[in-house]
């Protein structure tokens, strides 16, 4: 096999990589190790929960069958109180490409974390660096108004990034705010890149996701139920009994993880953590999907028409990866 570029790329001999995109319980996982049962690829996740230790039922991390067949780079990478970023992500998913196609293979990026692909084959745009000073002064301000409060002020300063944050991601929604008063000017403007691809890799973009709204929610639904009968509950109850600071750290306002510490906490009972923890999956999923839907040259697989991998293998049998 020559991996070789597009002719629009005005590159040659590139080498080729893929991306498997699409929501939360699209199923992505099954796909990807099917396309390694296929296809000379080896698999790096792009997802900002699977990099956590430990933290395995509430992420629907690939089970220890699923590795056998199909080993994942950049999974369980980091403890939970350790923080993960999109930089970090690209330097380390760039040194395993490099060492995947250095092996005479393809590198299978998979995963819902867009935010990542973004930052992966367009580079990072340059934003100031964190100011503990302001930091410290958002925080005190989210102490007294609460976090809801500041990404409504978010909302007027930079609707593009609040409507892209979801109101209960502190994190997000404080980095926000803190570039737009050290620069005054909105993250998401900052973030606007030309188009232009940094990536040195000719990319074959796959999309995963059913046509039916109804039919990705019931999928939610299920997985979430599922992992509670796995033990969900038991695993964050384990991961702060280890570690009790873990309730103030990034990992625990993961989507499930949240409503799970709120509900251990007692701020609701079960069957509200229930039904939080399926909408804010779906929102999740709905918010992966608008980016998903910006992608160019992207391949949408549709479940409708039967045989994924076999659409999947078609795609990549024409493109010019393969020639």
């Amino acid at each position: 096999m020559v991996l070789c570029s597009t002719p629009s790329s005005g590159h040659t001999d590139l080498p080729g990589a893929i991306f498997l995109m699409g929501p939360t319980a699209s199923g992505k996982t099954s796909l990807a190790i099917d396309l390694v049962r296929h296809l000379p690829c080896e698999i790096i996740s792009v997802d900002s929960a699977l990099v956590y230790r430990g933290m395995d039922i509430g992420t629907a991390k690939p089970d220890l069958e699923q590795l056998a067949i199909a080993p994942h780079r950049l999974i369980d990478i980091c403890d939970p109180d350790d923080a993960y970023s999109a930089a970090r992500f690209r330097e380390d998913a760039l040194t395993e490409m490099a060492a995947i196609s250095a092996a005479g293979r393809i590198p299978l990026l998979v995963g819902g974390t867009m935010l990542y692909f973004r930052a992966l084959q367009y580079g990072l745009s340059e934003l100031p660096q964190a100011n503990a000073e302001l930091r410290s002064r958002l925080s005190a301000q989210a102490d007294q108004r609460g976090w809801g409060e500041l990404h409504r002020e978010l909302a007027q300063l930079d609707p593009v990034a609040a409507q892209r944050i979801h109101i209960n991601d502190p994190q997000r929604i404080q980095r926000a705010l803190e570039v737009y008063y050290l620069t005054g000017q909105p993250i998401s403007e900052l973030q606007k890149r030309d188009g232009r691809q940094v990536l040195d890799y000719q990319v074959l973009k796959l999309v995963l996701s059913p046509r039916d709204r109804a039919l990705l929610h019931t999928r939610i639904e299920a997985r979430f139920l599922r992992m509670l009968e796995l033990g969900f509950e038991n695993e964050v109850r384990e991961l702060l009994r280890v570690q009790p600071a873990l309730a103030r750290m990034p990992s625990m306002r993961l989507v499930g993880y949240r409503q799970m510490l709120s509900y251990i906490q007692g701020e609701f009972d079960e069957k509200t953590m229930i039904e939080k923890g399926i909408i804010a999956t779906r929102q999740l999923a709905k918010r992966q999907l608008t980016w998903i839907r910006s992608e160019s040259n992207s391949h949408w697989l549709d479940e409708a028409q039967g045989d994924i991998l076999g659409q999947a293998l078609k795609i990549f049998e024409g493109d010019t990866i393969n020639q």
